[in-house]
């Protein structure tokens, strides 16, 4: 009988540990209004990581320097007319981080540098442009979730790596028009080769351009195993990524 308590008791301990564990997963985090299971916090986020390293979002800079960027979103003058957010890092999952810097190396031999626009922006952003305007075309839907969310997505021209100098480029950041798409040819030579160039470096190292966008990456990888649907949405503010208490999950 002393020895069947002491068994029920580490049952017990046993299905308790596996109920917290289990609470934790990604599977665990609830479904909002369109269903999508949008990581909010950082327990759910750990779990996360604890799981799949992978999924650990860094900042870029940790990966190569100087980092350049020109962050439209937070400042008013963006197709929104509103600041989005403050502050903000470079920051994508960690292979995302390596395939960036490789894209980097690449382009220094040429003399160029990447310049950021966007990288991880939080879930609330999104559902802040689709209020404004609501279209696909120009902004991702909230019912689906986007790239810059899961952390696989950035937003990035070339730029001289001596004067940081954005190179001339079909348009500027976030044009909504024909002239942004990929196919549009009644362009300057020297426009098109660098718009070329940047699709050719960065579907080098495992980016997806889109179309209407020239500026516009997502990170595939192995498409056999690196998909969107391999990373979480998350909404969680850039500084819940760069604490120090963050740094132990390395």
């Amino acid at each position: 009988m002393k020895y069947r308590h002491i068994l029920n008791i580490l049952g017990a301990s046993l299905l308790f540990t596996g109920a917290s564990i289990f609470a934790q997963r990604p599977n665990a985090v609830p479904e909002n209004k369109y269903g999508l299971k949008v990581i909010s916090n950082q327990a759910s986020y750990a779990a996360t990581i604890a799981l799949d390293s992978n999924q650990r979002m860094v900042a870029v800079k940790d990966y190569f320097s100087p980092v350049l960027t020109n962050w439209y979103y937070a400042r008013p003058g963006n197709f929104t007319g509103q600041v989005l957010y403050q502050n903000p890092e470079v920051l994508v999952r960690l292979p995302v981080a390596k395939a960036l810097a490789r894209v980097q190396a690449a382009l220094r031999q040429r003399g160029f540098s990447l310049l950021f626009y966007d990288a991880y922006r939080p879930y609330s952003v999104t559902e802040k442009m689709w209020k404004i305007v609501p279209d696909e075309r120009y902004a991702a839907n909230p019912a689906k979730g986007s790239g810059h969310n899961r952390g696989i997505a950035v937003d990035v021209t070339l730029a001289d790596l001596a004067t940081g100098r954005e190179l001339a480029m079909p348009t500027g950041f976030d044009d909504f028009s024909e002239k942004a798409h990929h196919d549009y040819m009644q362009l300057d030579s020297a426009v098109i080769a660098n718009r070329l160039l940047l699709r050719t470096v960065m579907q080098a190292y495992g980016f997806t351009a889109l179309s209407t966008e020239w500026w516009h990456y997502s990170y595939t990888g192995n498409a056999a195993t690196d998909t969107a649907t391999r990373f979480g949405i998350l909404n969680l503010p850039f500084e819940a990524f760069l604490r120090r208490a963050d740094q132990s999950l390395k």
